[in-house]
């Protein structure tokens, strides 16, 4: 299917050829259609599908052919969480309405509001804001939504997570009740689904992927290690592993710039984004980042959505999000548009519960990866059931050989350490820790005979050494043998911590000496 397929105007359509866009992506064939027939709609898809494109090219041929807007008025509103995913959103109705006579702009708080009622005097076609931003501007009088038509909330569950339920309903009982309601995000939680039963009239529903799923475009893994380790860790990583560019998510704003200063005495280029930064100063470290001015960019979630950097290689978890939602966008950042991408989690023995959570609401097993000299004292308990790492190992041994074929190539370019070695298996896997396989991404309880020996498993190349894998979902019982960490450290952790014991894996019996 074309675009031209879809209905759109002849404008649009050259937009669209000189933008090189040539056959539209699942979620857009399908909303599209319903967006220019006026419906109602509640769409998920995975981050990097093109939702934005799904709702901005119908509706600027909606505006185009229908009315015009009025002094303060404003005929489409845009209402997103964060004033990076603002600018993003903001820029593509510019680019696709580059051949339209219409108005759009832009309005967010941490810059003057007046610039912003300066262009709101004129009437709007389309105006992108932030719901904080957009309640000043209602409250100061320079807006008017009587001739709204079409109202859109891109990543509303994030907006609800910030906090932002009262100015939500502030602002949506000052709109026309007779509108076009547009809901777009890559997670609908159930606080989402009721809210929108209450915004939507008979709405098309569309769900292009599993509800809550991470794209398949993307390698996932972790290594668990301890909570001090993890900067030496990265540096590790960034040097053993010859990474290009990375977006890392640390959990806190004081976090981000210890991290940063870390990585600047260790004369790696790096730059922030979090909350505590100016507009114009987040702004111009994603510019600095875009241009591969510094390698590193450090944010905290606030740019877990609305970043879309071309071609991005890698993400890194620092530290899991403190919401699980908010892992699937983390790794969104990277693997778009088709292209392929890798995301690897720091993991320590306190995150195991947020570390359950993801795993559980994407219905997969995240696989771990050892890394030599960097094994956690405070190991991080194993997060399934018996039999399910051994299944898993099973599995990607089977695929050994055919990965053996593919060489890791550094996203800069470079190779990484093992390649130049000879290109034995040892060295392959010394040079890259296993990037994950879309085949082992949801996980099947396996036949009774599949859990025989389910304790200490195989490495995915199949050789003793090279790592462990783990995971599962769910809440099954601990295998024989594990420690459960429940909020605090278990009577085994606290006796190996003292050096009385070592921990075997396999459910076998603890052995007396230190460690």
């Amino acid at each position: 299917m074309t675009f031209q397929a879809l209905g759109l105007i002849d404008p649009i359509q050259r937009t669209l050829d000189t933008l090189g866009y040539k056959q539209p992506t699942p979620v857009q064939k399908q909303a599209i259609p319903v967006v220019l027939a006026g419906r109602d709609l509640m769409a998920a898809a995975q981050t990097g599908t093109g939702k934005t494109a799904g709702f901005a090219l119908p509706i600027l041929q909606r505006l185009t052919m229908d009315g015009v807007t009025a002094p303060k008025a404003v005929r489409c509103l845009v209402l997103v969480p964060t004033r990076e995913l603002a600018e993003q959103v903001y820029e593509s109705f510019r680019t696709y309405g580059g051949n339209l006579p219409l108005r759009c702009a832009v309005a967010y708080g941490g810059v003057p509001i007046e610039p912003q009622i300066t262009k709101l005097r004129k009437g709007l076609d389309v105006l992108v804001a932030t719901p904080g931003r957009l309640k000043d501007l209602h409250d100061q009088g320079a807006i008017s939504f009587t001739l709204l038509q079409t109202l859109v909330l891109d990543e509303a569950d994030r907006m609800l997570d910030l906090g932002f339920e009262r100015d939500l309903d502030i602002l949506l009982a000052a709109l026309p009740k007779k509108r076009q309601t547009l809901l777009f995000s890559a997670t609908f939680s159930d606080e989402i689904r009721q809210l929108a039963k209450g915004m939507l009239k008979d709405p098309v529903s569309i769900q292009v992927s599993a509800s809550n799923t991470t794209t398949k475009s993307v390698k996932q893994w972790l290594i668990p290690t301890d909570k001090r380790r993890k900067p030496e860790l990265l540096l590790h990583l960034l040097k053993k592993l010859q990474w290009g560019q990375v977006l890392v998510f640390v959990k806190t704003r004081k976090g981000v710039e210890t991290l940063v200063k870390t990585l600047q005495e260790h004369g790696i280029s790096a730059d922030s984004i979090h909350g505590d930064k100016t507009q114009p100063a987040r702004l111009k470290a994603l510019a600095r980042f875009k241009q591969a001015e510094v390698q590193l960019l450090v944010a905290t979630d606030v740019a877990a959505r609305g970043l879309d950097i071309e071609a991005l290689p890698q993400v890194v978890n620092f530290d899991l999000p403190t919401v699980a939602e908010d892992y699937i966008h983390r790794i969104g950042r990277t693997g778009r548009a088709g292209m392929e991408g890798e995301a690897v989690s720091l993991v320590c023995a306190d995150e195991v519960e947020i570390l359950k959570a993801i795993e559980t609401l994407t219905g997969q097993v995240i696989r771990r990866e050892e890394e030599p000299g960097f094994e956690a004292d405070h190991r991080v308990p194993e997060t399934g059931p018996k039999g399910v790492a051994a299944a898993l190992a099973k599995k990607a041994a089977a695929e050994a050989p055919a990965k053996k074929k593919r060489p890791f190539t550094g996203p800069a370019g470079g190779t990484a350490a093992g390649k130049a070695s000879g290109g034995t298996t040892a060295s392959k896997a010394a040079a890259r820790p296993a990037g994950g396989d879309a085949s082992l991404g949801t996980w099947t309880p396996p036949v009774p005979t599949a859990g025989k020996g389910a304790g200490a498993t195989r490495s995915a190349g199949g050789k003793a050494g090279t790592g462990r894998i783990y995971g599962g979902v769910g809440k099954p019982a601990a295998p024989k043998g594990a420690v459960v960490v429940t909020g605090g450290r278990g009577a085994k952790s606290l006796a190996r911590a003292a050096g009385k014991v070592t921990a075997q894996p396999g459910g076998r019996k603890p052995k007396s000496g230190s460690r």
